[in-house]
């Protein structure tokens, strides 16, 4: 079998130590071994000119609605531009399996995306369908808002004995086919209707496969991010399971007192963020009042569908929106539709809610219900946090050791969130290169190794033998975020090639047909976050910004 040698290149490993001159030996889907610049590749090798670049391993998106959308081009391209070789979906309590996908497609369509193949009704026959189907591969969790909707529906109310043994029993098996966690979204139904009894029982199988428990806290985040993190110490109590917040943001001083008073407390605790001060998701998450998501899309859209009760759910929520620390007395004026599921309301998309409404002579308010009844739920929009701060806070969470970087990337509609097609390319040029809160050593565990050791990827996340081979070539003086929210989906420069399990899928910044992704398996269990990821200081620095 004849080999790649990847000849010349400065090796950022992964395991935080210096970076060094090497060559990069693969073999197969794997590394053979990293040996000193100038080794003998054979004639019939396939030898690439890394002179100049950082050759990393490839990076683990942590947080990604990439589900369904990973099987469009368009978006694998703007994740290899990234760097990104894996996607961790099944977020947010809410996927395709177990189950037959229906209700994360009814639900959370707007946000994952339809799955093109998926029928069947385990998590081992939803990854079977991720092998060889995309250049990207995809690590997948146990979503508990699709497995309580398996065995109690939308019900708003306590589990029983037999019934909370039966969801039990879903995220072993789950756990068993080989994800990597088990995930819940407690701002979502019908997740926000659990209770830390129920959510402490689940998440003792996930304790007993050492995998992870990753949540979408609930409560709004923000100053209110305690309220999650009281609840996640409930839950933990019970199981002891190894815990990991989602898309954590907020106040430097909130975000890392909580942060670190749990770690003190012996919780294993770790976090993604995106580098953005906005935010995005389903807009009737914040807009609707729980009784009215509580019995279903159908329920609610009838809701909404007449004027009268319309009108009574719009002079409630007004107040409530206002008074949320997420959202604000402003947040008309900074709400933008990103996606609307329907041809009549595209216009909506990349107007403000205060825009669009004005544009129809409406409330705020009242156009968003109408809008969100017309559409069937299925508008995503993208959400300016109250009290913007500056990018010294920004950068003080994403040097903390428990971090990791999570997109939250979401690829529906005309004008997404730009994080989708930046978060990762923004860390190196940004933070890395630029301000150089993290070195490159640094950054490689942020964007991988960190992702890699708490999901159960053993195999992934370090160059070293043995190891696959995903593997991003970037140019440390150009690799450069161009996505905005003016021009949301433009790809980011500076990494050309890129390989996943051994084969080249991007050369000269195209991709070249392969599909060597995989659904990736549980390979490992859960380790801490690796001690000095938020070292700005350990490790050389090159003059072209390594």
């Amino acid at each position: 079998m004849n080999a790649i040698v990847l000849s010349g290149g400065l090796i950022v490993d992964g395991s935080g130590g210096p970076q060094f001159a090497g060559d990069v030996v693969i073999r197969g889907d794997s590394i053979e071994s990293i040996e000193a610049v100038g080794y003998q590749a054979q004639p019939d090798d396939h030898v690439i000119d890394c002179r100049g670049l950082v050759v990393m391993p490839g990076f683990i998106d942590a947080h990604s609605h990439a589900d369904g959308a990973v099987f469009d081009d368009r978006v694998a391209l703007g994740l290899l531009r990234e760097g990104v070789t894996t996607v961790i979906v099944g977020q947010d309590g809410v996927s395709y399996a177990p189950g037959d996908g229906g209700y994360a497609s009814d639900y959370f369509g707007a946000l994952n995306g339809p799955h093109p193949s998926y029928r069947g009704s385990r998590v081992s026959d939803l990854l079977a369908t991720y092998d060889d189907a995309s250049p990207v591969n995809v690590g997948y969790l146990v979503p508990h808002g699709t497995v309580r909707h398996e065995v109690m529906g939308m019900e708003d109310r306590r589990a029983t004995p037999a019934e909370l043994a039966r969801m039990a029993d879903l995220v072993a098996e789950g756990l068993e086919d080989g994800a990597l966690g088990f995930s819940t979204g407690l701002d979502y139904v019908p997740g926000l209707f659990a209770d830390a009894v129920e959510l402490g029982r689940l998440t003792v199988p996930v304790a007993a496969a050492d995998a992870l428990y990753v949540t979408h806290m609930r409560g709004g985040y923000e100053k209110n991010a305690h309220v999650g993190f009281d609840e996640i110490r409930e839950i933990i109590a019970v199981s002891k399971a190894s815990v990991h917040v989602s898309h954590f943001h907020g106040p430097q001083d909130v975000v890392l007192s909580l942060v670190d008073a749990a770690l003190r407390d012996g919780i294993d605790l770790s976090f993604d963020s995106y580098p953005y001060l906005r935010g995005s998701s389903l807009l009737a998450m914040p807009i609707l009042p729980a009784e009215v998501m509580g019995q279903g899309k159908a329920h609610a859209v009838a809701v909404l569908s007449d004027p009268v009760n319309r009108t009574q759910v719009a002079e409630v929520q007004r107040g409530a929106i206002a008074a949320r620390a997420d959202m604000g007395p402003l947040w008309a004026e900074h709400t933008v539709l990103s996606y609307v599921g329907s041809p009549e309301g595209a216009w909506a998309e990349g107007l403000t809610v205060r825009e669009a409404a004005t544009r129809v002579g409406q409330d705020p308010m009242e156009f968003c219900l109408e809008l969100l009844a017309t559409t069937e739920l299925a508008v995503v929009a993208i959400f300016e946090f109250p009290n913007e701060r500056p990018v010294e806070q920004l950068a003080a969470v994403i040097r903390h050791d428990a971090h990791m970087v999570g997109s939250d990337g979401i690829y529906m509609g005309s004008r997404p969130h730009p994080r989708g097609w930046g978060a990762f390319a923004k860390t190196l040029a940004t933070f890395t290169r630029e301000r150089r809160d993290l070195t490159w050593p640094a950054a490689s565990q942020h964007v991988s190794a960190n992702a890699a050791a708490r999901y159960g990827l053993g195999d992934r996340g370090r160059l070293q033998p043995g190891a696959k081979a995903d593997i991003a070539l970037v140019d440390p003086g150009t690799v450069q975020d161009l996505a905005d929210y003016d021009n949301s989906t433009a790809l980011a420069v500076g990494i050309d090639t890129v390989l996943v399990n051994g084969v080249v899928v991007l050369r000269d910044g195209q991709l070249t047909g392969a599909k060597s992704g995989r659904g990736l398996r549980r390979s490992a269990p859960v380790q801490p976050v690796l001690a000095g990821a938020g070292d700005r200081t350990a490790g050389d620095r090159t003059e072209s910004g390594a």
